[in-house]
């Protein structure tokens, strides 16, 4: 039974959910069925992740079957950069539901603090980074209060059970503090032993903010995409002190990476559309690490970021975590 994390809204979000970056489309209503088998109830999606309408199928043909029930399942969604501006919020919800086949999200969050010109759906879907669909960063002027506002008004229109950020650092979650009416109840960052970030994981804590933790494996969630600091560093599920915590467990390497976040109270969603790994994963939650051996884990930082705008394609314009 996978625990659940108790939100600022008096809502559990399972701990150990399942992330849809990177699920072709082409098996990913068969992976996202076969996950709910598995004993998945959490799904983290996004519009940029283009893959929406086939993971509501998945959910669809595990409803159909009796296998789930809608409201034991927890759907994330998260608003993509060029529907920043407040009149374009609600309608892109709307879509994505649509595209799901559900009537509301339990968590629908800002994916970056970053807001760039819109681009019709229409058009092009998912917009990409690049106004152009090439090489043309064009920035929107919206706020972040602008589109939080947008954001609160999801909840009240029953859209979204909860809403949050990912890819927000301290200072604009105080900023946002400020005004929200709405606290985020959640927070997603890239957090792995590469990349521990604890000042931010304790602001978050503070303010009673849940963090789920993504790419909870590193260097090896981007290895596709040639980052030469990716290549560089030893891969985490080969790393000697991941590897011989393990070992004396008697657990996969990947088992103690996520253990080392969930121990610790964090949320995470990792991916994996080979059975055999999907309860791996969802198995991680049943053995406890020493204190000791997570400090090790934790002190093999190097404040290491994969997860930018600039490690996927050349740019000046976009250094959100300068």
């Amino acid at each position: 039974m996978v625990p659940n994390i108790k939100l600022s809204t008096g809502q559990d979000m399972p701990q150990v959910g399942f992330g849809l970056w990177k699920v072709d489309n082409a098996i990913c209503a068969d992976t996202v069925y076969n996950a709910i088998k598995v004993g998945y109830r959490l799904f983290d999606g996004a519009c940029d992740y283009g893959n929406e309408v086939e993971a509501g199928q998945g959910v669809a043909r595990a409803i159909k079957e009796g296998i789930v029930k809608r409201e034991e399942l927890f759907i994330v969604s998260k608003l993509w950069n060029t529907f920043h501006d407040g009149d374009r919020v609600e309608p892109i919800v709307r879509k994505q539901l649509a595209d799901w086949g559900v009537d509301y999200f339990d968590l629908y969050l800002i994916h970056f603090p970053v807001a760039l010109e819109y681009v019709d759906p229409s058009v092009r879907y998912p917009p990409g980074w690049h106004y152009d669909g090439s090489s043309e960063i064009r920035p929107s002027k919206a706020s972040i209060q602008e589109t939080w506002t947008a954001m609160e008004s999801l909840v009240g229109s029953g859209l979204a059970k909860n809403i949050g950020v990912s890819n927000f650092q301290a200072q604009l979650l105080y900023d946002l503090l400020r005004y929200a009416k709405i606290k985020p109840a959640t927070l997603q960052i890239e957090h792995h032993p590469y990349l521990v970030q604890p000042e931010l994981l304790r602001l978050a804590k503070t303010e009673g903010i849940a963090v789920t933790a993504y790419s909870s494996f590193g260097p090896a969630s981007f290895a596709e995409f040639n980052m030469a600091h990716a290549a560089a560093i030893t891969p985490l599920l080969e790393e000697a002190t991941v590897t011989a915590i393990a070992a004396k467990h008697g657990k996969e390497p990947s088992q103690v990476l996520l253990r080392w976040a969930t121990q610790r109270g964090l949320a995470v969603i990792p991916k994996s559309v080979r059975e055999k790994y999907m309860q791996s994963n969802l198995a991680s939650i049943e053995f406890d690490l020493e204190q000791s051996e997570i400090d090790q884990i934790s002190n093999l930082d190097k404040g290491l970021r994969f997860n930018q705008p600039a490690n996927y394609f050349p740019t000046e314009a976009l250094w959100i975590f300068g």
